[in-house]
């Protein structure tokens, strides 16, 4: 039987990818962005609590890494032909370490799911029960971060950094048939991602609608005429714009899914926190301070994003 060796050579670099994102923000910025806010209203729909999602996809991912480091790979259909999922022993203080929650929450939200019969111990097996909360099976993630990863391909490969682009059908079946592999790098990226700016807006519902603001002149900039390439240019025309148009408490939850009245005790914090402005039509945008403020901690996540990327594209092409 002969053995593919993959050439170390064709390998795919996080650092080559950072700097496409850096200089190419104009159009993956807003996608991004927009991709992130859809997963984060997925999570909003299970538990209407994102610390309790944080919590599963935080066990979920401690069996990936098993998988990982037992050289089991599954494919998006075998991970998801069951109900179950057997996790690995877990204890509070690990939940309070890993997802940055205090330990009498954490010992709150888990009896919850308890009692919820998602989180079960049978005999000696302690198992996640998906059937017992709206989970949603991500095909759509898959073929959101699908698209977005062939466009990226197609700017990696004009700088030769890439020999051909990839069409989204090719990474999404990628991205299907090594599933386990994928989601615990995609989970790895996604985990702390939360907690970064949860330390920032000291809840993640916060974060949240911050984000829907940030989306929303994310895509209004990316359609209007002040437009530049990279990052810090394209953030820095938000404020060359008078016509920037907001967004009122309504459209954020709709958008979001969290209630009304949550949403502008949120918005009316991101206020006082002088990350939003809010206008006398009570349209919110977010403000100069917030964008530097946030700056740096974006470079980390973008550094998140390159490392992921390079990992689904090596997983394709070696």
């Amino acid at each position: 039987m002969r053995i593919s060796v993959p050439e170390i050579s064709k390998q795919i670099y996080p650092n080559d990818i950072r700097d496409i994102l850096e200089n190419k923000y104009d159009v993956l910025g807003p996608l991004w962005v927009g991709i992130q806010l859809e997963w984060m209203n997925d999570v909003y729909v299970s538990f209407k609590d994102h610390e309790k999602f944080m919590i599963i996809i935080f066990l979920i991912n401690k069996t990936l890494h098993f998988y990982s480091r037992n050289f089991t790979k599954l494919t998006f259909d075998e991970f998801y032909s069951k109900d179950t999922v057997e996790i690995e022993k877990f204890s509070i203080i690990e939940i309070v370490k890993n997802i940055k929650i205090p330990k009498e929450s954490a010992r709150r939200k888990v009896i919850e799911l308890e009692k919820a019969g998602i989180i079960k111990k049978i005999k000696k097996k302690i198992i996640v029960d998906r059937s017992a909360f709206p989970f949603i099976i991500p095909i759509n993630s898959v073929k959101r971060i699908s698209r977005f990863l062939s466009l990226l391909s197609e700017m990696l490969a004009k700088e030769k950094i890439l020999k051909n682009s990839l069409s989204s059908a090719e990474l999404n079946n990628t991205i299907v048939e090594n599933y386990s592999f994928i989601w615990k790098n995609y989970y790895d990226m996604q985990i702390p991602y939360q907690l970064k700016y949860k330390n920032v807006f000291s809840d993640l519902e916060t974060f949240h609608i911050y984000g829907s603001c940030i989306v929303n002149q994310h895509l209004f900039l990316q359609n209007s005429k002040h437009i530049s390439e990279n990052r810090i240019d394209f953030i820095d025309s938000m404020y060359s714009t008078n016509a920037m148009q907001g967004i009122n408490a309504m459209s954020i939850s709709d958008i979001t899914g969290i209630p009304r009245a949550t949403a502008v005790r949120k918005l009316n914090k991101l206020v006082k926190m002088n990350f939003l402005n809010i206008d006398k039509k009570k349209h919110y945008r977010v403000t100069k301070f917030s964008v530097n403020k946030l700056t740096p901690l974006q470079d980390s996540v973008l550094d998140l994003l390159a490392d992921f990327s390079s990992k689904v594209y090596n997983s394709a092409i070696l």
